[in-house]
């Protein structure tokens, strides 16, 4: 008998920069066995010629010879390791502002989360106060749909910490308190306190921290649930690309998101309104009778020219097509704005494998992010920070659903001048239709 292969997710590294992130999450994948020792001194080496030598451990995620030299994690990494329970992949989300597109991408995807903290004084308080990232990404980490947490408070080795129970409670019960008026339930997030540059906690037990009676950081991802697999929705799959190959014909790729497809099914694909027949569909290069939610396809159909359909469409069956969406409400944070969003507003909406530009036709309330309450009704302008529903207008029709009946493509993010101006998610599409 073969073992029965261990569950797969997906985890997503979250916190404000320079709060460890990188270095704790490379020193755990050296612990766990994934980097062996010749490469850490390969990375010693070469951060120690640049002046960088705390930065070591960090090299396991950073080892794109550009983004070493800025010192910065920029792209979504996929890095795997094993728990008792689970194969992880670990999505490298980064904590540089302008790096929240990545994030949102990314952590659409993910399954659970890590969210680092520094305990370190000053440092703490500077992640958790207004404009820090430590409240920013959770809030976009729980209105992407990542509902399992860990939160590891990093840095109990530095001096001002120096292993210090009472630290510890003290960040633990400020970090409860936010991530409570964000929306998690707090009594099931496991806080582990770690350092990522000693190694302590991390996979074994730490004797500095006698304190300390619960899981190291390696056992508390065990907390994680596996999410159950939506195959009795209604068949959804982005498209990521479009090919075509000779002898074969058009093979779209992308990953279900919901549903099943099977070899023979009569698909249709949104906003673009083309149908055809799947002829076959591949997983890895290997031919399979059917896909299932999670897994990433290419399918050949039947019936439809490359150039009928395009990335961001979203194919589903004939009998129960995606929803095409002329305008919506949306649920947004604004994450970043330089002034004041106002009606007339045009930026760029990314969702599911899409973008569009879209039109801010009317702020209809602001609310408390932390208790739902209305602030202001129909507000003249959104500013950095605000929660609000908000009536978009794609410039042309899009293929999107709302959050409630398909969260995994019922998010967006609305970019800016290079920028992520706000996240949110579609509450309801008030215009139906291709006309």
């Amino acid at each position: 008998m073969s073992r029965p292969e261990k569950p797969h997710l997906n985890l997503v590294i979250m916190g404000h920069v320079d709060h460890g992130k990188s270095t704790t999450t490379g020193h755990l994948l050296y612990l766990a066995g994934v980097v062996d020792e010749r490469t850490i001194k390969q990375y010693e080496e070469e951060a120690r010629k640049l002046g960088k030598e705390t930065f070591k451990f960090a090299w396991i995620l950073d080892n794109l010879k550009e983004e070493r030299e800025r010192g910065l994690t920029i792209d979504l990494r996929f890095l795997k390791f094993e728990t008792k329970k689970y194969y992880f992949t670990i999505i490298d989300a980064p904590g540089h502002r302008d790096f929240v597109k990545n994030m949102i991408t990314g952590a659409s995807q993910a399954d659970g989360a890590i969210l680092f903290v520094s305990a370190k004084r000053g440092e703490f308080e500077a992640g958790i106060g207004p404009g820090g990232q430590t409240r920013e990404h959770a809030f976009l980490a729980f209105t992407l749909g990542v509902n399992q947490l860990v939160v590891a408070v990093n840095k109990m080795d530095d001096p001002t910490v120096n292993w210090s129970e009472e630290r510890f409670n003290e960040i633990k019960n400020e970090v409860s308190r936010m991530l409570r008026m964000v929306g998690y339930k707090v009594e099931k997030v496991p806080f582990v306190p770690v350092s990522g540059w000693t190694g302590d906690n991390l996979v074994k037990p730490s004797d500095k921290m006698p304190w300390y009676k619960g899981p190291t950081l390696l056992e508390a991802l065990d907390t994680f649930e596996v999410p159950p697999k939506p195959i009795d929705k209604p068949l959804r799959i982005p498209i990521q690309d479009v090919y075509s190959i000779t002898g074969v014909g058009t093979v779209p790729v992308g990953r279900v998101e919901t549903g099943v497809l099977k070899e023979g099914d009569m698909v249709v694909f949104m906003p673009a309104n083309k149908q055809g027949e799947v002829k076959s569909i591949e997983m890895h290069h290997t031919r399979i009778p059917r896909a299932e939610p999670g897994d990433n396809i290419g399918f050949n159909v039947r019936g439809i020219a490359k150039t009928d359909i395009r990335r961001g469409d979203v194919c589903g069956h004939v009998n129960n097509p995606p929803t095409v969406a002329r305008e919506l409400i949306g649920q947004i944070i604004v994450i970043y704005h330089p002034t004041a969003i106002a009606a007339g507003y045009t930026p760029v909406m990314h969702f599911h494998t899409g973008q569009m530009a879209v039109r801010f036709v009317e702020l209809i309330r602001k609310f408390d992010p932390r208790t739902g309450q209305t602030v202001e009704e129909k507000p003249s302008f959104l500013k950095t920070g605000d929660a609000a529903l908000v009536r978009l207008e794609p410039l042309r029709p899009i293929s999107i659903e709302t959050y409630s009946d398909f969260p995994e493509i019922g998010r967006f993010a609305i970019r800016d001048m290079g920028t992520t101006i706000a996240a949110g998610i579609v509450k309801e599409i008030t215009k139906k239709g291709l006309q």
